[in-house]
């Protein structure tokens, strides 16, 4: 599945989708992150981050998607849980206070290794599901 860079993201489409990497695939960036927000603005993105506003919003996520990595049941989030924007922040929706920064439907749980693997465009970077073992499966004489 190819996303448009301009296609509006959002956690009623996301949930829809079953896997873990159907989900990766709608929301990977493939490394284009907003340049502005990492250079001089950078300051602004640091005051967002750190608002009541957004601790608020992020609470409210985190709650709705019960710990599961981009809400799906079965990956549960071992560690610090991130809520992503699934669409690119922009400056001027920094400045502006857009309020779809806090909007829940553009919005998912993640863990760190997906919150990279999205922004990034990295499949690898995906946490890997568990391994089912058998009897003397790492076992090389049998």
């Amino acid at each position: 599945m190819t996303i448009q860079a301009d296609t509006i993201r959002c956690y009623s489409e996301l949930i829809r989708l079953d896997t873990l990497e159907e989900r990766f695939e709608y929301l990977a960036l493939d490394g284009e992150v907003g340049e502005e927000l990492f250079g001089y603005a950078r300051y602004l993105n640091q005051v967002f981050y750190h608002s009541e506003r957004w601790r608020d919003a992020k609470n409210e996520v985190v709650l709705r998607d019960g710990g599961y990595d981009l809400g799906l049941k079965g990956w549960k989030i071992m560690g610090n849980i991130y809520v992503h924007h699934m669409n690119p922040v922009t400056l001027e929706q920094l400045k502006n206070d857009d309020p779809c920064l806090y909007d829940p439907e553009f919005l998912i749980s993640c863990s760190f290794k997906t919150h990279q693997a999205i922004t990034w465009g990295n499949k690898a970077l995906l946490p890997q599901g568990l391994i089912v073992r058998r009897p003397n499966d790492t076992c090389p004489w049998k």
